[in-house]
């Protein structure tokens, strides 16, 4: 496999891969159906990739060597002109989905994976009558892929077993850690573990257990700090002495008892809203938003720099 990847859709998302694939070594060609997008878009991901650069998150790389590998391109059928990878990130609208794959799929080489950043819709909605729906799944990231290497690959009913291998591999070598599922699914695998964290804190805030902060707390000091590096099957392998099964003959009685009284959702929308919303911005005025949003886009670098260091001293 050549390594040429097209990004259609230039925002936030089509950015981030971007800079994903280019650090890896790949080629990228940037295109967007709005005049001027993608080359904005660019100039934003040179000053991303400086940020990277002071972090040593660019493998060795200088911004300049990693942004050269970036280009923007006028027309679609030039973007996706001799690529083998095809990462799709327009608006999480059916209607525009089918009308943009039905383009990419008629000019995309056969032999190109083509993958949806969707996170919310399964590729069987958008890819069913496209004569080349094998070679098509979802690679939905959680955003920025280049800090957070956490993937979805998502089959659509027809898309190939070679497809998904080859999705895998290539994933895997761009420094991203595949979820490779077995069948579509709504939400896929994360908006359904973080749906079901998200339940279970708005009910907590909306019946006066806690605070909002209370129970970011729980995560951020808690929870979180093992699932940093461990997931919630391995932390209680080891938080009982004969591992998986001991935790559950221990604790299994527990968790039956909570989950009667996890079966009611609260109104998101309603005044628990409020009271979440008051709280936050008690916390971080709505003024101050996108400087937290930095603050939390350098801690994320230092983590994964952190991250990297222990993998390569560890190997694991």
């Amino acid at each position: 496999m050549n390594q040429r990847a097209t990004i259609l859709g230039s925002g936030l998302i089509g950015r981030s891969w971007a800079i994903t694939f280019s650090r890896a070594g790949w080629q990228v060609a940037m295109w967007d159906r709005e005049d001027g997008a993608a080359e904005a878009s660019r100039a934003i991901l040179l000053t991303l990739l400086e940020d990277l650069a002071a972090e040593d998150l660019l493998n060795g790389q200088s911004a300049a060597e990693v942004g050269a590998r970036v280009r923007v391109t006028k027309t679609l059928a030039e973007a996706l002109e001799g690529t083998s990878w095809v990462q799709e990130n327009t608006p999480e609208i059916v209607g525009i989905k089918r009308e943009v794959w039905a383009e990419l799929d008629a000019l995309a080489p056969p032999d190109a994976v083509c993958a949806s950043s969707t996170s919310g819709i399964v590729p069987s909605a958008f890819t069913e009558e496209l004569p080349g729906r094998g070679r098509c799944l979802v690679a939905h990231p959680i955003n920025p892929p280049y800090l957070i290497p956490a993937v979805e690959l998502v089959p659509a009913p027809w898309t190939t077993p070679e497809t998904m291998a080859k999705a895998e591999e290539v994933m895997r070598a761009i420094g991203q850690s595949p979820i490779v599922m077995t069948r579509e699914l709504d939400g896929f695998v994360m908006n359904r573990l973080q749906g079901a964290l998200l339940e279970e804190a708005f009910r907590l805030v909306a019946d006066g257990y806690c605070s909002v902060e209370d129970v970011d707390v729980g995560l951020r000091e808690g929870l979180a700090l093992r699932w940093s590096f461990i997931g919630p099957f391995e932390t209680i392998d080891l938080n009982a002495p004969g591992g998986v099964r001991d935790y559950v003959t221990r604790y299994g009685g527990l968790y039956e008892r909570l989950y009667k009284s996890m079966q009611r959702r609260a109104d998101w929308t309603g005044s628990v809203l409020d009271t979440v919303e008051g709280q936050r911005r008690e916390r971080v005025p709505k003024e101050g938003l996108a400087d937290r949003q930095r603050w939390r886009d350098r801690r994320l670098m230092a983590l994964s720099r952190h991250k990297r260091k222990a993998a390569q001293d560890f190997g694991n």
